[in-house]
């Protein structure tokens, strides 16, 4: 497999999952359930059509295709559509499928337009059982505090607070796989470096944004904050997120650290 198929697969993915998307709009009335069982099935197609892609390149390159910043958007427009599908599943949203779909395609179109070297080659750094598991329980929360910022949006909009049900559900969970994101980020620093932290400014911006979703849930535990209040926090968390995982190679005093995605 190599990355010259990627075209095809993309194609399908996003073929299927916005036909799970119409399906879901379409469901009401009578064939609600029918529809229903359209927009999971065809959304799980397009999740094993992609699946089947990454699990290629995979094997292909005989190492996990997580090294570079294309390879983790393709993890994250991944996530982004199992997210998108579980919270239309709990929750009944018609609206997340598309969101998901919009979302999963948009970061596909990147990676068609911006294609990188995927080589073999995996620094020694890399060479860790807690790079698989780092990364991808980082992109998995990613994807579901990403489905948190889109219902603070929807709340700030129409200033619905009913919404806020679902939302801490979605960030009670990306948060506790951030955790765990930090945590086995922390053992494999200490497996390569030798200290569990570094300061590194992608773990700088980690614990920022850590902090900041759990000044949401502190807020919601003592039933404090507006509607406005809780969805600009969210909002907030969500940018210091993007500036964790993408935003820090842009920084001057990141160039050295081994969380940029350029080399």
């Amino acid at each position: 497999m190599s990355w010259d198929s990627f075209i095809y697969y993309a194609i399908l993915t996003v073929a299927f999952v916005w036909v799970g998307a119409a399906f879901a709009w379409l469901g009401k009335g009578k064939n609600s359930a029918l529809y229903n069982i359209g927009a999971l099935t065809s959304t799980l197609i397009s999740l094993g059509v992609f699946s089947l892609f990454i699990v290629g390149m995979w094997i292909s390159l005989e190492r996990p295709p997580m090294r570079t910043m294309g390879e983790t958007r393709l993890w994250y427009s991944f996530f982004a559509i199992v997210s998108g599908l579980f919270t239309y599943l709990r929750w009944k949203y018609k609206w997340i499928l598309s969101f998901s779909a919009l979302l999963s395609t948009v970061f596909i179109i990147i990676n068609l337009l911006k294609p990188e070297i995927h080589d073999q080659s995996l620094m020694p750094a890399l060479q860790s059982v807690w790079f698989i598991p780092h990364v991808t329980v980082y992109m998995f929360s990613y994807s579901l505090l990403g489905c948190a910022f889109l219902f603070a949006l929807v709340s700030l909009i129409s200033k619905r607070k009913d919404l806020f049900d679902a939302t801490d559900v979605l960030v009670y969970t990306g948060l506790t796989f951030l955790t765990l994101g930090m945590l086995s980020g922390a053992l494999w620093a200490k497996q390569a470096w030798g200290q569990y932290w570094n300061w590194d400014p992608k773990e700088t911006w980690a614990a920022i944004t850590w902090i900041s979703y759990l000044a949401y849930i502190h807020l919601r535990i003592y039933g404090k904050g507006s509607v406005k209040l809780l969805s600009a926090v969210l909002i907030f968390s969500f940018l210091c997120l993007q500036m964790c995982w993408w935003g820090i190679n842009y920084l001057p005093t990141a160039q050295d650290s081994i969380h940029v995605y350029n080399r």
